[in-house]
């Protein structure tokens, strides 16, 4: 351990062991991929990676608070669906391209709206998190397929569906508002009170209520975070298709709970951060576009990143069974 905390890289790798993952993987398709160190193939990587990875940012802080979200996936579908939507509204049909600010405005806003209807019933019911985010998938999944009628909506405006292909510079708008995100929930997570009440929430509620943590309210916030995160993401993937469906983000919770999970955040709460989650993303986007690229079927992904979920969960189990009071084998 001495030799290990003299080595500064070391030391951070043991502690963000999928960043390893990561470095092992990319070096592996840099050399048996075409056009993988690309410039532009990089880049594609953050930006096809940015809408699982918005969501993933919240997924970590609600489990961490030792909660889980379902229904992020029909989030998205929603709030895509007004995105696109509430442009086409009478109201704002003189609006001009000024019609898509009351439009995004009014997606985040269910977003967020989804996320609090969620965090008040775990709050005020105590039910598990997991039963009432299910119930939630499915009844948000449903009220999108009333909204839409079934069908897809598409977006007339044309800055609206060219704003996933703008730059900042030499890069594009989405991987900066992805970046921009990864530092602001960091920050949040690391620096503030309530990152700090978020660990001992997910650690210990019934510590965190003794230590005069609202355990209720704050839980509640960090399920309108990964509501509105979800929304975000929602109205970004309809800016890049252009058009909104009512099956937008099938299996989101999926991608998003891997991810979170191969990042080293605890399902059982208490433990795991930004970095970490931003590895997991990372280690998908990579393996799906190497893969992609060297032309291997894309179910092969599902089966590699299952295995490595369960390896990983099986690895962390065995070194913290002591910790955990598990049994000795």
């Amino acid at each position: 351990m001495r030799a290990l905390s003299n080595n500064p890289i070391l030391y951070w790798l043991m502690r963000n062991p999928i960043w390893g993952f990561v470095i092992v993987v990319f070096i592996f398709f840099s050399l048996s991929a075409d056009h993988f160190f690309s410039g532009r193939n990089l880049t594609n990587i953050v930006v096809q990676t940015s809408t699982i990875g918005l969501i993933a940012l919240g997924m970590t802080l609600v489990m961490i608070n030792g909660n889980i979200d379902l229904s992020v996936g029909a989030t998205l579908a929603l709030a895509a669906a007004f995105a696109v939507d509430v442009q086409s509204w009478a109201m704002f049909a003189t609006w001009g391209n000024w019609q898509i600010l009351p439009a995004v405005c009014i997606a985040l806003l269910v977003g967020i709206l989804m996320g609090a209807i969620n965090g008040f019933i775990v709050w005020k019911t105590g039910v598990d998190a997991f039963i009432v985010t299910l119930g939630a998938m499915l009844g948000i999944r449903g009220l999108v397929f009333v909204y839409t009628g079934e069908s897809s909506f598409y977006a007339m405006n044309f800055a609206y569906s060219d704003f996933s292909s703008m730059t900042l510079g030499p890069f594009p708008v989405l991987a900066v508002i992805f970046v921009l995100a990864v530092l602001a929930v960091h920050w949040l997570l690391s620096r503030t009170v309530h990152g700090r009440n978020t660990y001992a929430v997910g650690g210990n509620r019934e510590a965190a209520v003794n230590a005069g943590i609202r355990v209720g309210p704050h839980m509640m916030i960090n399920f309108m975070l990964i509501g509105f995160l979800a929304a975000l993401s929602g109205v970004l993937l309809s800016t890049q298709m252009g058009a909104a469906t009512p099956n937008l983000g099938r299996d989101y919770e999926l991608w998003v709970i891997t991810a979170v999970v191969l990042g080293g955040t605890k399902l059982t709460g208490g433990k795991g951060d930004i970095i970490g989650t931003l590895g997991g993303v990372l280690a998908i986007g990579i393996l799906r576009n190497g893969m992609n690229l060297m032309q291997v079927p894309a179910f092969f992904v599902y089966v590699i990143l299952g295995s490595i979920l369960i390896a990983v969960l099986f690895l962390d189990k065995r070194f913290n069974r002591n910790a955990d009071g598990g049994l000795r084998l």
